[in-house]
């Protein structure tokens, strides 16, 4: 049964409506606005309002949509029982109202009319509730897929891992660091238009990807403790192309455009090009190196510089620090170094806090104690 509340207070309409509707409808009856507004406790929600013109407000134009909003019946389909004059039914109807009842009431009308605005309301409820199914179907469905996405982007990076057992560890900091980097930068002028929570959160997986490359790198190369030929240095030197030429074939082969793709291959192509146009392997300079791989490179750097590896020993955190210091304006981006030295505490931390770091020296346990509760935060060249 629909529920109609009928706002009148003329005994013969009242009649006509309770002998027409009541045997198939709940029926509440109000002799004026203000009762109409104090339902009784329990009583259900209006499918349906008949609503007296003449009992609106005294110039008999004011609409029941114009009561103050939170009103019991606000959203409900109206019809008005007006007197018949054509200009007042199209004044209610401009007005809001979904239809007319034109006095003397005729029992097959109304029943017609009600009907017919009963089956509409229901059909809008209907529509309601399909389209919170599909937008809930939809949100599951993005969810699955950032979830394949994830795990997506790790299996490609652990395939570098495998390779080389130091580059996992590599792969998870300078996912931090990055990640640090852009939260710093992200109200900066010449980032923030860039640095979005989606784009932040985009680089952030995108990074990992950085090496892939290197699963093309003969083990011989990779591997090697000593310092590299030069012809060795450049077929290292390939792992950027061969990375960006992988994700392009991925890219290719889907469907449709993947953000977090087109980011990696700038990451993964760009991340040893240097802001004096001096890096590779295109030579790209200032601005024309993408924000993402200026990002990725000074990460990059830092973690190479104290980690051990195959071919070095780690350099201290002061000494790592200094020579990224050193690099500002031509290495990298200058501002993109000043946000690493607000941040450099969290940086240290980031490097201690993964298993296989390097313990740290007494030095740097006591710098590390000292600049983290002032920075306020918590912490979120390479071959």
């Amino acid at each position: 049964m629909a529920s109609i509340l009928i706002i009148d207070d003329r005994p013969e309409d009242l009649l006509t409506l309770e002998r027409t509707l009541g045997a198939d409808h709940r029926l509440r009856l109000a002799t004026s606005l203000q009762q109409a507004l104090q339902p009784t406790a329990g009583e259900p929600h209006a499918d349906l309002i008949l609503l007296q013109a003449t009992m609106a407000a005294p110039d008999r134009h004011p609409f029941v949509g114009d009561l103050p909003p939170g009103a019991a019946i606000a959203g409900t389909p109206v019809i008005v029982i007006s007197s018949g004059d054509r200009a007042d039914d199209e004044t209610w109807l401009e007005r809001g109202a979904d239809d007319c009842l034109p006095r003397p009431l005729r029992p097959a009308l109304v029943a017609a009319r009600v009907r017919l605005q009963l089956e509409l309301q229901a059909a809008r409820k209907r529509l309601l509730d399909q389209d919170r199914s599909l937008a809930a179907e939809v949100e599951r469905r993005l969810a699955d897929n950032l979830m394949i996405q994830d795990v997506s982007i790790r299996a490609l990076a652990r395939l570098a891992e495998v390779r080389d057992p130091e580059t996992g560890d590599h792969l998870r900091r300078t996912q931090r660091y990055v990640r640090t980097l852009a939260e710093e930068l992200g109200s900066h002028r010449r980032f923030a238009a860039f640095l979005t929570p989606a784009n932040t959160e985009l680089l952030a997986k995108s990074a990992p990807l950085h090496d892939i490359g290197k699963v093309g790198i003969r083990d011989e190369i990779l591997l090697k403790p000593g310092r590299l030929t030069a012809e060795e240095r450049e077929i290292m030197k390939a792992h950027s192309l061969l990375g960006f030429q992988a994700i392009q074939q991925a890219e290719q082969d889907s469907e449709q455009p993947v953000d977090f793709l087109q980011m990696a291959k700038e990451i993964t192509r760009s991340h040893h090009e240097k802001w004096d146009g001096s890096g590779y392997p295109d030579g790209l300079a200032g601005d024309e190196i993408p924000i993402a791989a200026r990002l990725m490179a000074l990460a990059d750097v830092f973690d190479a510089l104290i980690a051990a590896r195959v071919y070095k020993r780690p350099f201290p955190f002061e000494q790592a620090g200094r020579m990224i210091r050193e690099g500002r304006g031509s290495h990298f981006d200058p501002d993109i170094v000043d946000a690493f030295v607000a941040r450099e505490a969290d940086f240290m931390a980031i490097a201690c806090d993964n298993a296989r770091a390097r313990p740290l020296v007494a030095g740097e346990r006591q710098a590390v104690a000292a600049a983290t509760p002032a920075a306020g935060r918590k912490p979120g060249g390479s071959r």
